[in-house]
């Protein structure tokens, strides 16, 4: 997922798909599908550099699809909004005590020792990390000050002097430049053990948010705009810019359109009242995402069937007369409940208990909601998703609608008799422990029976794959690939000018650097859990990479926050494959950050369509599933050993288990979504978040619980655009089975991908870069053979 600097469910994210499995069916008519499917201060410090990664305590990623974290304002057409939500966000940790494994941390070599790369100096400093709440908000205000006065001077020039450099120039350059002051100040609310640093963070993030709507609504501006747009055409100029010049004139005339800007003032002062309330909904709600540190308390004997190394890691207290075990709902805690726990009961309580933690978003999402309607009716769309989808890829609500409609009836059959399959398995398993038997499958039974399925059909133990993923060996050997495919080298800087002890620096470079021209940007990973952190998977792109105004380049900054598995006093941190193709495929996004090279920050790295930005890591998630990358990446725990051939075959296999209730899950998230968004009138969302469910994921849902609270990506840029993480499989199926399925670890293919997909960023249309990148336009066929092609013989 991708991810801006700002609160969690309402910053630039993307979540994605953490299980790599596309559901297989048979007889589909491929141009049908393909057509829905289209239709601040810096640093001054010293720098020492060295090869090697830290390793801290870490935490597993969840199954869920993460997110490319993004600003709700996206859809409102804000300048600055806009842009920050194309470069920014991606989704716990407690030492070892006493045992053979006890450290605090731990060094691995990362790359061969290079003097020459190592003695080198960044051309540009890292941003400072010691800010005091304070200095967050002056140096916000300052920097939006700033801006405003660009804004002003452009508005106040008489038409016949409105041109690209007196125009577009200085508001891209003015657009940019607040983006590296206050892309960072907002990114302390999701890292930081200070709650008053992250109040001013929020803070600093709730006035960005009022001035973008304000600057979005200047006429003033506007007028300067068309004016500069019709005199370029008129004099002949329009010819003489670059694609990439002639982009951000027609994207910067159309945020204006799509803002409001040709209402009666009246109406835009009412507008824009509407946004900013809009924006303090969303503000809210991911607050309360960020902070919510429920519990829950279970004694051992309901936690019967979870890993004792799981147990292990939880809180213990007494109770009354009993122990308890307190159970947080992040991830790595209450997952291993939904898929060990024996006992239904326990299952049942832990689940019920997640959907209800965030009970207190469901008025602030009524209340967004309710603000979108009123906005799109004022902007003249039907629909809030008609709005959202116009600069999509898939152009309209309905069309988006059509896609999801038309998976859907395709995957129903294969979703139904894969419950059938799990509901005789709970029958038997209920039989063997003398439990009682309704004949239902519940929403907590899924990921138990998944599990057993996948051990009793495959003799595939997850808890004995895991072993073979210690997060000191998944990490370094997870970036050593991606170094290699794309040709670069990561060099740790060391030093504390970082948020927390425990995140790592990196300089990145050109794998064959010999001078400071081949440097790339700067890398963060922060892959721990603690206290009041963002608890899922994201990546933000905290530093836009552009073209200063002096010819030089300014470089990117990407940072990846995890949540990665807890060591237990019995073993290392240890991931599961789930978690492992997570990390790969946030390291996608960080990638797509890092080695863009555009022009204007407006289009660097991940400032793609909304419904084709996940893609690229989407493609890259087929590596966790190549043979001799499992082999590289595994290493036994204790004896150091890769998985075997077996282990390996078995593990492959898994990945079209029960692909039809796993993706008849994802499309219940993306109706949802673009229901609440077309629909013209509110209902009770509660009731209809459960009937949906039910009806879609063919699981029932027991007592019915306020599960739109925790729907973070509603407010995170993903308004009416969930579906998007199907669509762009269909991109991602492509690219992966033309190019890179024949050899995914070769490097000349990924210097192809690297120039075709990742330097261009949003500079272009995302068909003509997957039409360079392919050699042709992109078609569904690999996808539905993905989908539609293995799972008679893998699932069923």
């Amino acid at each position: 997922m991708i991810a801006r600097a700002s609160s969690a469910a309402s910053s630039k994210s993307t979540r994605l798909l953490s299980r790599s499995r596309l559901p297989q069916l048979r007889n589909v008519e491929s141009s049908h599908f393909w057509q829905l499917a289209h239709n601040s201060g810096g640093y001054t410090g010293p720098v020492t550099h060295t090869a090697y990664i830290q390793i801290d305590s870490p935490n597993p990623a969840s199954k869920y699809p993460t997110r490319i974290q993004s600003s709700s304002l996206t859809s409102i057409g804000s300048r600055q909004s806009r842009l920050r939500t194309q470069h920014s966000r991606l989704r716990t940790s407690r030492q070892f005590s006493s045992s053979p494994h006890a450290k605090s941390s731990f060094a691995f070599s990362l790359l061969e020792s290079d003097p020459i790369m190592a003695s080198l100096t960044p051309p540009q400093a890292p941003p400072r990390w010691n800010h005091t709440p304070e200095e967050v908000l002056s140096i916000t205000k300052q920097a939006l000050a700033q801006n405003k006065a660009v804004s002003d001077r452009v508005g106040a020039l008489p038409e016949a002097e409105c041109n690209f450099e007196t125009v577009f120039l200085p508001l891209a350059n003015a657009e940019a430049e607040a983006l590296i002051i206050c892309e960072p100040l907002g990114f302390y609310q999701n890292v930081s053990l200070s709650k008053e640093l992250r109040d001013a963070s929020n803070e600093a993030e709730a006035l960005q948010r009022d001035f973008d709507v304000e600057e979005s609504m200047r006429l003033d501006v506007f007028k300067a705009k068309a004016a500069a747009e019709t005199n370029l055409r008129k004099s002949g100029e329009w010819e003489k810019l670059s694609d990439e010049q002639r982009r951000l004139v027609e994207k910067m005339v159309l945020d204006g359109k799509r803002a409001g800007l040709a209402l009666p003032e009246k109406e835009r002062e009412v507008l824009m009242k509407l946004k900013k309330e809009l924006s303090q909904a969303c503000l809210d709600f991911s607050k309360n995402f960020n902070e919510e540190d429920g519990k829950i308390s279970f004694t051992l004997e309901e936690l019967d069937g979870v890993p004792s190394d799981v147990i292990s890691g939880y809180s213990k207290r007494t109770e009354g007369l009993k122990e308890v075990y307190d159970v947080t709902f992040k991830t790595p805690d209450i997952s291993p409940i939904f898929k060990f726990a024996h006992n239904p009961i326990t299952r049942r309580d832990a689940q019920e208990g997640y959907e209800d933690r965030l009970k207190q978003n469901v008025p602030l999402l009524e209340k967004a909601l309710d603000l979108r309607r009123r906005i799109a009716a004022m902007l003249g769309y039907d629909t809030w998703a008609d709005y959202v989808t116009e600069v999509k890829m898939v152009k309209s609500g309905k069309n988006a609608e059509n896609f999801l409609d038309d998976l859907e009836a395709k995957l129903r059959p294969v979703g139904e008799k894969e419950r059938d399959i799990l509901l005789q398995l709970k029958k038997e398993e209920h039989e063997k422990r003398g439990l009682p038997f309704d004949g239902e499958f519940y929403l907590w039974d899924y990921r138990y029976y998944d599990r057993l399925y996948i051990e009793k059909t495959l003799d595939l133990d997850e808890s004995l794959v895991k072993e073979y993923f210690p997060v000191a060996v998944v990490v370094p050997t997870i970036l050593k690939i991606y170094q290699d495919l794309l040709g670069v080298k990561f060099i740790e800087i060391k030093d504390d000018n970082v948020w927390h002890p425990e995140v790592q620096q990196f300089a990145v470079w050109d794998k064959d650097a010999k001078d400071e021209s081949a440097f790339v940007g700067y890398c963060y990973l922060d892959l721990f859990p603690r206290a009041a952190k963002y608890s899922h998977a994201a990546v933000w792109g905290l530093l836009p990479g552009y073209e200063l105004p002096s010819g030089k380049h300014h470089y990117p900054l990407t940072a990846m926050v995890a949540n990665l598995a807890k060591p237990t006093p019995e073993r290392p941190a240890l991931m599961r494959h789930d978690d492992v193709t997570t990390f790969f495929h946030e390291m996608g996004h960080v990638f797509h950050g890092l080695l863009s090279r555009t022009k204007y920050a407006r289009f660097h790295g991940t400032s793609v369509a909304r419904d084709f930005v996940e893609a690229p890591s989407q493609m890259l998630e087929n590596w966790c599933w190549e043979p001799k990358v499992l082999e590289k990446m595994s290493s036994h725990y204790e004896t150091q050993e890769p998985l075997s051939p077996e282990l390996i075959d078995k593990l492959i296999r898994s990945r079209y288990v029960n692909v039809g209730l796993f993706y008849l899950r994802q499309l219940f998230f993306a109706k949802f979504d673009l229901k609440v968004h077309v629909d013209k009138e509110a209902a009770d969302y509660t009731k209809l978040w459960n009937d949906l469910r039910e009806s879609i994921s063919l699981v029932k849902g027991g007592k019915a619980q306020p599960g739109q609270g925790t729907f973070g990506h509603i407010v995170g840029g993903y308004d009416a655009g969930y579906y998007g993480y199907t669509y762009s499989l269909v991109f991602a199926a492509d690219m992966y089975a033309t190019v890179f399925k024949k050899d995914p670890l070769n490097p000349v293919l990924g210097k192809l991908y690297r120039d075709k997909i990742l330097l261009v960023g949003g500079s272009r249309d995302e068909t003509d870069s997957l039409e360079d990148f392919l050699g042709r336009s992109p078609n569904s066929d690999a996808f539905l053979e993905e989908i539609f092609g293995k799972v008679a013989n893998a699932s069923l």
